[in-house]
Order: C-alpha cells, then structure tokens, then sequence
C-alpha cells in the first residue's frame, strides 16, 4: 500500500562511522572483533547464525574472538547454533557485555570463556516463557506469553493457602490456559535447561557445575528479568571480568550508532495505514556489516482489532568494501 507520492523514510546506515569505531577497537584486542546488537524491537533467530558465518568466513584472522553482545533476548536455539559456529572458527571466545545482555542473550554470553562486562552490563535469568496459539489474548487481542515459573508460583501459592474442599489447581487453571499451553510450557522449560548445559560444556570441563549453573539461571530467580550483575554472575560460577574503561567506552559509543541506525522509521499514509523501514539488528565485523531491516506495510483490521502486514520485503542486507568502494546489496536467507 505504498503511497508514490509519499517519500519513504529510511534509517541511516552509518558504515563508515561504525566501522571506524570497529577498527579503533580491534587494534586494542589480541583477536578478532565483531558485534552483534539487536534492537528491542527485536529479537534472536536462527537465521542470524547465517550472518555470522558470513562475517567470519571472511573476517577471521586470529583464534581468539571477542563478541560485543546486546540484545534483550529471543531463541535460546539460536544461541545455541551460534556458539556451535563460533566454536568451529575459534579455540577462544571473550564475550564483551557493556550493556543488557538478557534471557537467549545471556545463554549466548555462557558460551564464551570469558564474561567481561562495564559497569551498566547485566544478565538474566533464563526461565523460559511462549506465546502459544491457544495462549490466552491480551486487550490489544495479541497472544500472551506464559512462563514455567509464574505457573509454578500458582500452584505453590495454591498449595500454601488450600484447605480441606479446594479442588485441584488446574480445573480452575485449566479455565484460563489451555492444557496443551501448560504442556508446552514445561517442555520449553526442560530445553531451556538442556540447551544451557550445551552451551556451557563447550567450554566448561565440569558438567556438574554446568548443570547446577543451568538449573540455577532457570529456576532461582524470582523474574525474568532480574539483573544479573558481575558480582551475582561471579556468584553463579561465571568467569565474568571487568570490562576495562577504554573498551566499555567505545562500545558504548558503538552502540550509540546502532541505536541511530535503529530509530522508528514509520512513514503514515492516513490512520489505518503506515509504511515501517526500521533497521532491527547488526552484525558487523571488520569491513563487512550486515543487517536486517523490516520493509513492510501495515493495515489496521479494525473488526479484529489489530494490525496486519503487507507487502513484506523485509531482509538482511549486506555492506562492504569493494574496490575502494561502500557497496550495499540483499544478503538473502531464507
């Protein structure tokens, strides 16, 4: 739904500046550099695996990577493949954490050797949460996410208070959640753990204490969310350091250029319809950035309450230095 006599907004790219703080910062390090930010509207997918094989196909040149991660989060099977494809590229990895670093995130960051994070960097805990078919919908009629733990605190509390005529938990439970939501529910939970646990034993010899890690990230944390600093990460049996002032310093300037690249690039035809260009997340590494921008139309549908999309030619796309010169082209995964 395209308005030709409309211009489109676009977001910036920023190659050059952001490749310039890259290089700044790879000449402080022993080993390679690439970044992998990931806005909060957003989230990771198994096809960013993609990317970074594309980065490091043609970036490595040491066997000591150091990843710059933000991201609030997404696959924990992503992560997963992730690190698998690092760990065929590099005998060493330093995860550099300066800012959020959350749930699938966090999983990420548990396959490197080392954790360095600055002074704003947390992590979280993994408990995992869906969003079912037969979730249950919110006012905006979109389906709501239910975590393992948040049933668990139900049925404990439940369990606490009843008395002698309570019925059982779930035939009230049930009236709100679906059985089968319930079941997903636990089963995400039992591979959440598992793909912790084979996360970390890529690079932690003692599967005892991988496993107490993973169940404690899991299961000890009262939200989400709760922010894991280096202090608590320590507590857990992380390798985590001090990300040291100069390099905190210029990731964060680096992330000041996502976060420009990343602005709402929204571009309204009339009230039911609008145009969105948004760039979501990068992955860049020296001379090479790829990144996935959304390039779609939306249509209020207002009998069902929601927005809809159109026309979607969402991609990643790639930039690089050929021949002296900034080329930009479509990096298809599919």
């Amino acid at each position: 739904m395209k308005n030709q006599n409309i211009e489109i907004k676009s977001p910036p790219k920023l190659f050059k500046e952001t490749q310039s703080l890259i290089q700044e910062i790879s000449d402080k390090l022993d080993g390679d550099f690439i970044s992998y930010w990931i806005s909060m509207n957003s989230r990771m997918v198994g096809d960013d695996t993609i990317a970074f094989y594309e980065i490091v196909k043609n970036n490595k040149t040491k066997d000591k990577l150091y990843l710059f991660i933000k991201s609030d989060g997404g696959s924990g099977e992503a992560s997963l493949r992730i690190v698998n494809l690092l760990r065929k590229f590099y005998k060493e990895i330093v995860a550099l954490i300066p800012l959020d670093c959350a749930s699938a995130a966090t999983m990420l960051a548990l396959g490197a050797d080392v954790i360095q994070m600055g002074p704003l960097a947390y992590l979280t805990a993994i408990d995992t949460s869906i969003t079912h078919a037969l979730s249950p919908v919110d006012s905006f009629n979109d389906r709501v996410s239910v975590s393992q733990n948040e049933l668990s605190r139900v049925i404990k509390l439940w369990d606490q208070s009843k008395n002698d005529n309570d019925n059982n938990p779930f035939v009230e439970i049930y009236k709100y959640l679906h059985p089968l939501v319930i079941g997903s529910v636990d089963r995400a939970t039992s591979l959440s753990i598992k793909l912790t646990t084979d996360i970390l034993s890529y690079h932690q010899k003692d599967l005892n204490l991988a496993q107490e890690i993973s169940n404690r990230l899991n299961a000890e944390y009262p939200s989400h969310s709760y922010p894991i600093t280096i202090v608590e990460a320590r507590k857990l049996g992380l390798n985590a350091q001090e990300l040291s002032d100069e390099i905190n310093k210029l990731l964060l300037e680096l992330n000041q250029w996502y976060s420009e690249m990343a602005q709402m690039a929204y571009t309204d035809f009339d009230e039911a319809n609008y145009h969105d260009n948004e760039i979501l997340k990068v992955v860049e590494g020296l001379n090479f950035k790829l990144f996935y921008q959304k390039d779609k139309d939306w249509h209020y549908r207002s009998e069902e309450r929601r927005w809809i999309p159109m026309n979607d030619e969402s991609s990643w796309r790639k930039m690089s230095v050929e021949n002296g010169k900034i080329e930009e082209k479509s990096f298809y995964v599919r």
